[in-house]
């Protein structure tokens, strides 16, 4: 296994952080203040092609694999834009792949080459509030009648809502059967119709610019169509973007890590207090080398994991394993950070407490660190099942 970028790899990450730098800090400042949605971002991502990095080339994307996404989103977020900027980014990189991989030719035709061009905002439903990580008991039901589906039921911290045009959405087509939980549940890729679907924003601690949401479904109605893959199977298809969606942010955190380090390292080195520059003294610079080595470990693992997953080979550990250790590395540097400009650090103009914010939702999200945990227990060390 070579972790040696190609030349391709290199190229990828040259112009993504030339065009991600291009937005400032003060532009992440103002929409995160405002709660505005980042859309110049996201056009000029568009129109450079970016958004299209996984989907296949006959469907109008680039064709690259979870290793180049990663890299994008890495270099995204250690611009300095952090997780208002990837967020909008990374919902083109994984949301599609179930749809990629288990749609049918139809499905994939209709809306990947608009997936692509950005001309569609996808939204995830999957979390319920009364199902938390348990996703076997979601209580979002599906009846068919005749050549669609009528849905009903309840979904939050369902992102992009606010702006979505489309939603994957996983929701129960059969009963519970305690001998197999997951069984009965289907995936659907539909038109988010806002006359049947109502929309609550969430205020919430960090990433004010893209939105987090509560949703309540009336009679949403889906065409047969628009399943993907098969009927009662959804959860399992589901599955092939939750490693992709592990390593992506994860490596996330990682460049959140590095864009608050590099701040703390430069005010260091400027900052001058008792005469000398604070990044001599061992109690400021030891933290941020501690920092540096623990970053420089997650991204590996990140890497390699990425590296599994576009090699077709299992990658539940590595992929679990990277988004834990991504979590921790990134947020401790951007702590670190926050702690070595002392009060500056809580201060707006300074952009560290922003990432500060905004990297403290790793640890919780998309899996919380225990349920990562729980997955190396069992899977790896073979421990009984703990929950």
């Amino acid at each position: 296994m070579d972790f040696a970028l190609t030349e391709q790899q290199e190229l990828i990450r040259k112009e993504v952080t030339t065009l991600a730098r291009s937005f400032p800090p003060e532009y992440w400042l103002e929409k995160d203040g405002k709660a505005e949605y980042p859309w110049e971002f996201i056009k000029a991502f568009a129109q450079a092609g970016w958004l299209g990095v996984i989907i296949p080339e006959e469907y109008g994307g680039s064709g690259l694999g979870v290793t180049e996404a990663a890299l994008m989103l890495h270099d995204i977020a250690a611009s300095g834009a952090g997780t208002s900027g990837c967020s909008p980014i990374h919902f083109y990189c994984f949301p599609p792949m179930p749809v990629m991989k288990h749609g049918t030719e139809a499905l994939k035709r209709k809306y990947l080459p608009r997936v692509a061009t950005g001309e569609i905002v996808m939204s995830f439903g999957v979390t319920e509030p009364n199902a938390g990580t348990d996703t076997s008991r979601i209580q979002t039901r599906a009846e068919r009648r005749g050549d669609r589906f009528i849905v009903n039921g309840r979904k939050v911290w369902n992102t992009n809502a606010q702006n979505a045009t489309h939603i994957l959405l996983l929701a129960r087509t059969a009963p519970r059967d305690p001998a197999k939980p997951f069984k009965g549940l289907t995936l659907f890729f539909t038109e988010f119709d806002r006359s049947k679907i109502t929309v609550q924003v969430i205020e919430k601690l960090g990433r004010a610019a893209v939105d987090s949401n509560e949703i309540y479904i009336d009679g949403l109605e889906v065409p047969v169509d628009n399943v993907v893959g098969e009927v009662g199977s959804g959860f399992y298809h589901l599955l092939d973007s939750l490693n992709p969606e592990r390593v992506m942010t994860g490596i996330e955190a990682v460049g959140i890590g590095r864009a608050a380090l590099a701040r703390a390292v430069d005010y260091a080195k400027e900052r001058v207090v008792f005469d000398r520059p604070i990044g001599q003294n061992q109690a400021i610079a030891h933290p941020l080398a501690m920092a540096w080595a623990k970053l420089e470990t997650a991204e590996l693992m990140c890497l390699k994991a990425a590296w599994l997953f576009d090699h077709g080979q299992p990658c539940g550990a590595e992929s679990n394993a990277a988004k834990l250790m991504a979590a921790e590395a990134g947020f401790e540097a951007c702590d670190v950070a926050l702690q070595t400009h002392g009060g500056y650090g809580y201060a707006k103009e300074f952009h560290v407490e922003r990432l500060w914010r905004e990297v403290r939702l790793y640890k919780i999200a998309p899996v919380s660190q225990q349920m990562a945990l729980n997955y190396l227990s069992e899977h790896v060390l073979g421990l009984p099942k703990s929950y």
